[in-house]
């Protein structure tokens, strides 16, 4: 039998949950900079909208009774991608510390929101 549980912050009803585990695997939807309100931070700040995006995803994991060393595949996408890398691949490393999880990183035309600039998902393992 299947061992189901998701994670919903009630911030926003977009017909999807930001986290959503089975039999141990965790996936977590698309992160993006806006604070435990749902208020946006960082306009035009990548290095802001960086580390809020990082901090929600912290906040998805511990729903689920896990943590960084636990994610096993990141998806980063970012607008204006030649300027954004260096300082999101920067923090980044910085938030992940020694763990080396799989991932690829998305330059995109935009995002969901206009002031968005990065958005991250994930797949996690409660192992």
């Amino acid at each position: 039998m299947a061992q189901v549980k998701t994670y919903n912050h009630d911030l926003w009803d977009h017909g999807i949950s930001q986290g959503y585990s089975v039999n141990g695997t965790i996936y977590i939807s698309g992160q993006f900079a806006h604070d435990t309100k749902g208020v946006f931070v960082g306009e035009g700040d990548i290095e802001a909208q960086t580390r809020q995006t990082l901090e929600n995803l912290d906040r998805v994991l511990r729903e689920f009774g896990v943590n960084r060393a636990n994610l096993a595949y990141v998806e980063v996408y970012l607008t204006n991608a030649e300027a954004h890398t260096e300082p999101v691949i920067r923090l980044f490393k910085e938030y992940m510390g020694q763990h080396r999880p799989a991932g690829s990183l998305i330059g995109v035309t935009y995002l969901a929101f206009p002031e968005q600039l990065i958005e991250i998902s994930a797949i996690a393992h409660t192992d």
